[in-house]
Parts: structure tokens; C-alpha cells; sequence
């Protein structure tokens, strides 16, 4: 496992959060939010990476994490990024790398908002 990734439960600052981008993208973090146990884990060079850190550490399941890139110094549309190859999931109607349901996208967004301040 990457020690590098950390599964984040409480709240992070936007600056730990950018001293977590800093240390592999410089400007961005990629996540995995789990939208059922509100959580998500950061710093890994894939999004596979974090998704496999949430699973096998926090017990998450496949259809509930989502993968986005976060730049913590920017806001708005800008912050968060819903782009992530383990975003495709036929199976639940998500054929691309986005989150199309609006639903789900908004509930990941909703964690994000909550675990980072």
C-alpha cells in the first residue's frame, strides 16, 4: 500500500490539503470519495491507487467510491474536477470518466465540502 495515501474521516484544511497536492501534481490531489461512509482518500498517483486504500483500509465498496481530481487553491467549478478512470461504471449507468448522475455527483461534492475546509 502507498503511504503516501491518506484516508481522510475529519476535516483537512485547503492547506494540508495543497501540502498533500504539492508532494506528487504540485497544483492538484487526486481522491476517492466513498459517498456512503463519507470519507475519502488522497495523495495516491492514480485514482486506483486511493480506491484500493478506501477498500481494503475502510472497507469500501466499488459502487460508492468516485474518483475526482481537488485543486486546493482554486474555488468554485474549479476546485473539483470529475474526471477518473474508475468513474466508468456501465453496470450503474456511468459510461464515462465524469459522474453523470446528478444525483451521485452532487453527494460526492457534498463530502468533499464537509471533509475540507
Amino acid at each position: 500500500m502507498n503511504e503516501k495515501i491518506r484516508i481522510i474521516k475529519e476535516p483537512v484544511t485547503r492547506v494540508e490539503l495543497k501540502e498533500i497536492a504539492e508532494e506528487r501534481f504540485g497544483d492538484l490531489v487526486k481522491a476517492v470519495v466513498d459517498i456512503e461512509q463519507e470519507i475519502m482518500a488522497v495523495g495516491g498517483d492514480l485514482h486506483i491507487d486511493c480506491q484500493m486504500a478506501l477498500v481494503q483500509e475502510a472497507g469500501s465498496k466499488h459502487w460508492n467510491v468516485w474518483g475526482v481530481n481537488i485543486k486546493p487553491l482554486e474555488t468554485g467549478e474549479d476546485f473539483i474536477h470529475f474526471d477518473s478512470m474508475i468513474n466508468l461504471k456501465p453496470d450503474f449507468n456511468n459510461r464515462s470518466r465524469s459522474i453523470d448522475n446528478m444525483e451521485v455527483r452532487q453527494k460526492v461534492t457534498d463530502v468533499i465540502n464537509k471533509l475540507i475546509k
